[in-house]
């Protein structure tokens, strides 16, 4: 089986590395991205990404506004998008589900949730 490609969207350099070492340890491959602008152009290309993990809070274009544009893209109906925020408060996670995304993941990440949604997708 060849490794799971994760595209991690976040405006937060630091996150991205934190996640990056954190998946690459798990046996994942990473690409990664700034802006959720930056993630479409990867996404409209025939790059192969098994899963998205979006933060919903970003500016310019946050993760409510960027996931159903994700699932426009021909070829990316049934891509799985993990919706990751902070904001973890009542509602926050049906709202992430409404918008699209496959599930929804609060920070502080659980490491062995995500590793089972992503090996699950």
């Amino acid at each position: 089986m060849s490794k799971k490609r994760v595209l991690l969207i976040d405006d937060d350099p630091r996150n991205i590395f934190a996640l990056k070492a954190t998946l690459k340890a798990k046996g994942f491959e990473c690409v990664s991205c700034l802006s959720a602008q930056e993630a479409l152009t990867i996404l409209q290309k025939d790059e192969v990404i098994d899963a998205v993990l979006i933060d919903m809070m970003m500016p310019d274009m946050d993760g409510y506004e960027a996931i159903p544009r994700i699932k426009n893209i021909p070829g990316r109906q049934e891509t799985p998008i993990y919706a990751v925020t902070a904001q973890a408060m009542v509602g926050d996670r049906e709202k992430c589900l409404q918008a699209g995304a496959t599930d929804y993941v609060a920070k502080p990440i659980d490491v062995d949730r995500l590793v089972g949604l992503l090996v699950g997708s």
